[in-house]
């Protein structure tokens, strides 16, 4: 389980790479933008071309797009349920397959995955950071850990490396001041969610990443504190959006609409009601579906985290890492261009927020 050095994102990158040129994807020759803003003004009326979405769930929990169908908001699409996803990066890859009709991620993901010629378009925000929803890297107690230079030789759990939480370690490092090569003595260990907090009673692990649910039980448990929390480094935002290929957008932009529209919708309809009656509901869901799972986690939800109405994209949620990679080596300048990464053409939103600008 011990294995020394931090694992670099440009793992994720060449598995993108590999991923995207062995495509055969139509629009592939088309920047993202350009492509969904043509079928967005295609999508301006007319039914769904069709009627199912394939897609990965997360045990024990209950997505937005699982929301907005039971809301009635997809109808008449429905979602078909193929499995749970292990992480982003592996969800947006299986969108990009064609295994799956949508995946989410992080959007420093996107970014590796688009730049890698991956033919996709991110379509709204579906989780970030919030007064309510936000992860932090937890120690215990009574650990001497106090400061970004006494992580050094140290190992840290998070859900997957090459995504969000990898992400913000080197940023909290880079921000103090830590070398290349102080960074690559951090071992970050890739650890289930729901492991997090034993492995770090056990000290199996001198820092462990919680998040939502996880974070809210491992507190209430006490004997734990934060090092640093994302909220800290980069407050309010939206961390990860939801994603579908040019080829599917191109092919069925009346389904696109309407599935875009449906979580925006669900979006809204859980910052405008009582968050008692959102938990209910979703327990609900999680216990009509009757896959076998541990849903107590449930009600600890407080919030989505989103940042823009009805999961609307703001460029910067996407330039930050652009800018992040290019400084880290990954990316040339100028390789990818934010605009081209996502689209807000099918959020029922967008004109209302061009209209308050």
């Amino acid at each position: 389980m011990k294995r020394r050095g931090l694992y670099r994102i440009r793992t994720h990158a060449a598995i993108a790479l590999t991923l995207a040129a062995s495509l055969a994807l139509a629009g592939c020759g088309k920047q993202a933008g350009d492509t969904a803003a043509s079928a967005g003004a295609a999508a301006a009326g007319g039914e769904p071309e069709v009627l199912e979405l394939r897609y990965q769930g997360s045990p024990g929990t209950v997505t937005l797009p699982e929301l907005a169908e039971d809301l009635g908001y997809l109808a008449p699409v429905k979602l078909k349920w193929i499995g749970n996803t292990t992480s982003g990066p592996q969800s947006i890859q299986a969108a990009t397959t064609g295994d799956t009709d949508f995946g989410g991620a992080f959007n420093g993901a996107v970014v590796k995955l688009i730049a890698a010629k991956a033919p996709i378009t991110a379509l709204f925000g579906y989780y970030g950071e919030d007064a309510k929803t936000y992860n932090g890297y937890y120690v215990l107690e009574d650990s001497p850990i106090k400061e970004p230079r006494d992580l050094i030789g140290k190992q840290i759990a998070m859900n997957t490396l090459g995504a969000h939480h990898e992400f913000m370690v080197k940023e909290y490092l880079h921000r103090a001041g830590l070398t290349n090569e102080e960074i690559k003595q951090v071992t970050l260990l890739a650890i289930p969610p729901a492991n997090g907090e034993q492995v770090l009673r056990q000290k199996q692990v001198e820092v462990s990443t919680l998040g939502g649910i996880y974070q809210d039980k491992a507190k209430e448990r006490g004997g734990i504190r934060p090092v640093f929390t994302d909220l800290e480094l980069f407050g309010e935002f939206t961390a990860g959006s939801i994603i579908m290929t040019n080829k599917f957008i191109k092919t069925n932009p009346n389904t696109t609409k309407k599935f875009v529209e449906g979580v925006a919708k669900a979006i809204e309809w859980s910052r405008t009601t009582p968050r008692e009656e959102v938990i209910a509901r979703m327990e609900k869901i999680a216990k009509d579906r009757g896959r076998s799972e541990d849903t107590s986690n449930i009600k600890y939800w407080k919030s989505w985290g989103v940042a823009g109405k009805g999961g609307l994209i703001a460029e910067k949620e996407f330039q930050v890492w652009i800018d992040w990679l290019v400084k880290d080596g990954q990316l040339k300048e100028g390789q990818v261009k934010a605009a081209d990464l996502y689209t807000n053409k099918f959020n029922p939103f967008f004109e209302e927020a061009k209209t308050a600008k």
